[in-house]
Formats: structure tokens, sequence, C-alpha cells
């Protein structure tokens, strides 16, 4: 075959492509301490990005619509008025929590943020790499939406357009808009965006759901806006040529990867264990919401009488509802008073664990619907050590400290782990929304790295209850940001057979490999269970997780798999 006639890339190679220029330019960004997102080393984000076309950014690629549904899912992930600010630092945990500046938390993600003055945000990165590759790629798709907004705003001779001005008046007025005034402001809203009144008003009330964490469609743009043109140098004297900047703290490089956060997370864990004389239980580790298995364990007996329902997934529904707060609350304190210890995170990890000691369980109130033995649960007391949902590269750090034995006083002491469930949601790409994936293995995107494993859970086990359910391989992604549907048509239809993507399953599963085949840490017999349900199809447009919450549809899922799991654990 001769070289120089070799065929052109096709569109998932040349997407392969621009992830690996992603992932190695913001790794170069990282060590090098600071860049200019208008920049060389910005421009080259963009270009990989605009390369890629992430589908969960939408129209990204389009040089006058701004991307409406994309925004709304990026500022559900980034704090309050980040919008309004040109320098952005991201920094490990310095100090800042015991400063006078307010807590900022993004409505979709667990990190501490600090506006430090109209300028500077700081944003706390204590869950590993994956972390500053997600809001890096987002603060990148902030950043080119924004310059969107400053294009539309002025017309070719450099003087501002009416409907600029009008959203201007309206700002400086104090942002909000009587009923009445709503639909025209949304008009001129409309013009900047270069998006239909109706997809203006969609997003509008979008960003209404989470008010409390964001600063409203008017004010978002307006700041978007300005702070592009300031960089420009279109806007006042004073204000002009003020470039924006992201930075990383040297005490952050200095950090991250080191496991610091992880290992007193860990260590905290032991302890109570060690202080409460559990450490001869059998463990049985659950990743999962803080909530699905205290529900199922503890709601029927603790709502016994002051509400009714029909089965396990009409009280979860019940007690999911905004106005349940009181029902919510009872579960937590009958819990509280029977073998239900919450451990809140001290460490940095933002990871809530419950420690549930079974012995303390009435057997007799449990679900029917809870397949389980109560002379076993007698008999082996098991404990139930329930973590919070990891976030990418933090699965490695939290379960591979987790998984060492305790070492007080130069003594070591493994833990009796009899089993590991990883139960999480993730993108589908064989089905449809709420449908259940059982992974045999995990693939690690844009590595040669591949985790084969031995699922404890198989598909007779969630068969009969409607939901279709899946088994095969599933991919290990960077980022949720950074697919496209020519790498994920790759996967799903080429030999691999992938039925699913998610950010987690190979970081854990490294871990577990390593602990039990190679440091000997855990007991060969450890079951080891994955389940997930789809929050979303990245394959089909619309239906990606910019899409919109996937709301009731992920209670039947969620809840089933929390009780097969717990069958598994209680018989």
């Amino acid at each position: 075959m001769n070289l120089e006639q070799a065929p052109p890339l096709n569109r998932a190679q040349e997407s392969r492509v621009a992830i690996e220029r992603l992932y190695i330019t913001m790794r170069h960004l990282f060590n090098r301490g600071f860049y200019k997102p208008s920049g060389v080393s910005g421009e080259e984000i963009r270009r990989a990005l605009l390369t890629l076309q992430p589908e969960i950014y939408g129209l990204v690629g389009d040089p006058q619509r701004v991307e409406l549904d994309g925004l709304v899912y990026v500022m559900d992930r980034l704090p309050k008025g980040i919008e309004a600010c040109r320098i952005i630092t991201l920094a490990s945990r310095e100090g800042f929590e015991h400063s006078h500046f307010p807590v900022l938390v993004p409505a979709k993600r667990r990190r501490n943020c600090y506006r430090i003055d109209q300028e500077q945000m700081v944003i706390e990165i204590t869950n590993g790499r994956s972390e500053i590759y997600d809001i890096l790629t987002h603060l990148t798709f902030m950043f080119m939406e924004a310059d969107k907004i400053r294009r539309n705003a002025f017309q070719e001779r450099g003087s501002k357009t009416r409907e600029w001005e009008k959203l201007e008046m309206i700002i400086q007025s104090g942002g909000t808009v009587t009923d009445d005034e709503r639909e025209l402001a949304l008009t001129y809203l409309s013009s900047i965006l270069g998006r239909t009144f109706e997809e203006t008003q969609r997003a509008y009330y979008r960003f209404e759901e989470t008010a409390g964490t964001n600063n409203g469609l008017f004010q978002i743009v307006y700041n978007l806006g300005s702070v592009s043109i300031s960089e420009i140098g279109t806007g006042p004297p004073t204000r002009s040529h003020t470039d924006r900047e992201v930075n990383f703290t040297p005490m952050l490089r200095e950090r991250i990867g080191q496991h610091l956060y992880g290992e007193r997370w860990a260590t905290r864990i032991k302890q109570y264990i060690w202080e409460n004389g559990l450490q001869e239980r059998p463990l049985h580790i659950i990743s999962a919401n803080p909530h699905s298995v205290m529900n199922c364990l503890y709601g029927p007996a603790a709502l016994a009488g002051a509400t009714t329902w029909d089965n396990l997934y009409d009280l979860a529904l019940k007690l999911s509802q905004p106005a349940q707060q009181t029902l919510r609350q009872k579960v937590t304190d009958y819990a509280l008073t029977h073998g239900l210890h919450e451990l809140a995170d001290a460490g940095g990890t933002n990871l809530l664990v419950q420690l549930i000691d079974t012995s303390r369980l009435d057997t007799t109130q449990l679900s029917p619907e809870i397949t389980h033995d109560p002379e076993h649960i007698r008999v082996t007391q098991p404990l139930l050590l329930v973590m919070d949902y990891a976030f990418g590269e933090q699965a490695f750090e939290t379960m591979d400290e987790l998984l060492k034995p305790y070492e007080p006083d130069d003594s070591c002491y493994p833990l009796n782990v009899a089993s590991i469930s990883i139960i999480g949601k993730a993108g589908i790409l064989t089905g449809d929304k709420g449908d259940l994936m059982l992974p045999t293995a995990h693939i690690f995107e844009g590595t040669a790295d591949n985790y084969p494993l031995s699922n404890d859970f198989c598909k007779a086990d969630f068969e009969g209850h409607g939901l279709e359910v899946y088994e095969g391989a599933m991919i290990t992604v960077l980022g949720t940001s950074l697919q496209n549907k020519d790498v994920l048509s790759y996967f799903c239809h080429s030999s691999w057979k992938a039925i699913g993507l998610e950010m987690e399953g190979a970081h854990y599963q490294k871990a577990i490999q390593a602990h039990l085949e190679i440091r000997s840490s855990i007991p060969d017999h450890v079951k080891v269970r994955y389940a997930y349900y789809a929050s979303d199809n990245p394959l089909i447009t619309g239906a990606t997780l910019a899409s919109g919450s996937l709301g009731s549809l992920g209670v039947k899922p969620t809840y089933l798999i929390t009780v097969k799991c717990l069958e598994k654990v209680l018989k």
C-alpha cells in the first residue's frame, strides 16, 4: 500500500485524536499552572472541542446560535456567578472553608466554590484529575458561547445592537422583569442568542428550576457577553483588554494524585469500625446514592401508619417528592436509632458514608419485597458500608484507600470484605432511558486498559420487572462532555459491542483487582457486583444529559437494583 495515498481519517478516528489532544493539552496546562482561554493554549482546546463536536454541547460549532441546553447543563455544574468572573482559580483545600467567603455549591456537582471579588472565582478540587478535565471542558464551552453573544451584541460597524441595549437596561434596573414584561424581554434575548422565542423561553424556565444556584438567563447572558466584550476591548476604556485567565494553585499541582483526601476519608471509616468493635463482621461495600438503601431497609417500618403505599417503588416515588421532607426525616430518624450511623466527610472527598449494623435491624419489619434470611442475618450480622457516588478518577483513590488494611500503631488489620457492589447511572448505547446495564468488562477509553470481571449480578436477577436488561462491556470515559456519536457508535457497533458508558467503572475495578489479585489485602471470595441504569442515550439527539433531568423515570431502576443488591447480602 502506498502510504502517500493512505485514506483520510474517518469521523470516529478524528474524534479520538481530538479527545487525546484535549487530554494532553489540559494536562500540560495544569502542569504549567495557568492559561488564557483566548490565547494560543486556549485556542488549541477550542479547536479540539470543535473537531470533537460533543453531542452534549449541541450547537457549539455554530458561529451565531448559542447552545442553550448545553448552557443549562454547564451552569448547573459550575458555581453561581462564574459567568461574570474573568479570573478562575482551581485550588486544593487550602483554608477557604475557614474564610468569610460564602460557599457556593453547584446544583449538580458536589464541589465547594468561593467568589473572591467581582472578577475572581475559586473552585476547590478534591476529586482528582477527572474533576479538572470536567471543569476545563465546561469553561471552554462557556467561553465559546460568550464570544458568540459578544458578536451578536454588536453590529458590523461596531455599535451596540438595539437588543443588547435593551438587555443592559433590564440588568441595570435590577435584572428582574414582571410577568407582563417577560415576553418582550425574551424577544430581545432571542435575537442576541440567535435562537427562536420558544427555545429562549424554554431555557429561561429551565434556569428557573435551579434559581438558587444560578443568576437566571438574563443575567447569565449579559455577564457572559460583558466579560467577552471587556477582553476584546470593545467596552468602556477603563475595562479594555482585560484578559480572561484560568489558574491552578501550586498546592493543587503538588497534591493532585497523592490520595491525601481519600486516605483521610478511609482512615476515619476504619477508625469507627474498630472503635465500635465491628471489625469481625462481614463488610459489604455499596457505592450508591445515600437514600435508596436507607429507604428500602427502614422506610416501611418508619412510616407504618404514617402514609400509604403499594410497594417499595411507590414508597420511593412518594419520598422523592420535594413536599415530603417530613416523611424523609421520619425515615432518617428511625434509621439512626436502628443501626444506621452517618459519617459526614471531613477530609475533602465530599462523599457521605452510611454504616448500617444489621444486627440492630428489626427483620420482621423488612419489606416482603426484599427476600432475606432472618437466621442468616442473626448469625452473620453483616455490616453495610454505603458510600455516595465517586467522581471519575476519585473512584480509584477512595476504593484503593478503603481496601487497604487498617494500620494503627504499626499494626496491620485487613478488612473482612465480603462483597463490593457498584450501583450507578450511565449512558446507554443499546436501549433507552431507565433500562438496566450489567457490565462484563470495563474498557478504559483512550488507553489499552481493559478490566474483565465476574459480575455476581446476572440478567436473570432483574427479569420480570418490566425493564430491559443488557449485558456486555462498558466504556469508562474521561468525561461526559468529551463524547460524540462517532466514537460511541464505533464502540457500540464494532467487535467491542459496548452497551454503555460511565466515568467510574474502570477506576473502581482497577483498585478492586489490585487488592484482590496482587496485594491480597481482601479475601479472594469477595463478590463483585456492578449494575447501572440508563440516565441518557448519547446516540439519540435530544436524549443526552443536557436535555434535562431523568425525573421519576430513574426511581424504579434505582430501587430495583438496590433491592436485588440487598437480597444478595441478606440471604
